[in-house]
């Protein structure tokens, strides 16, 4: 295997594991705030904004792990 190859094969692995853990946090977060918001209607514009932020933030950590998978692709470092 060529050094391109591994180096596409290494971006890809690095956006792979890293939209994982966002895409599970992401899920465990809608779950809670859906629950929360069921029980107590009353709370669910604090609730609603808590999760928003809490969503961009993990996020985040996708577009992170797409612009390192980028760098590698590109052979910035």
């Amino acid at each position: 295997m060529t050094d391109t190859g591994l180096r596409l094969l290494a971006a890809a692995i690095a956006i792979g594991f890293g939209t994982i853990g966002p895409g599970i946090g992401l899920g465990l977060l809608v779950n809670a705030a859906l629950n929360a918001m069921g029980r107590n209607p009353e709370a669910a514009g604090q609730v609603q904004i808590n999760m928003f932020i809490g969503i961009a933030f993990t996020e985040a950590l996708g577009i992170f792990a797409l612009v390192v998978a980028l760098l590698i692709g590109f052979k910035i470092f």
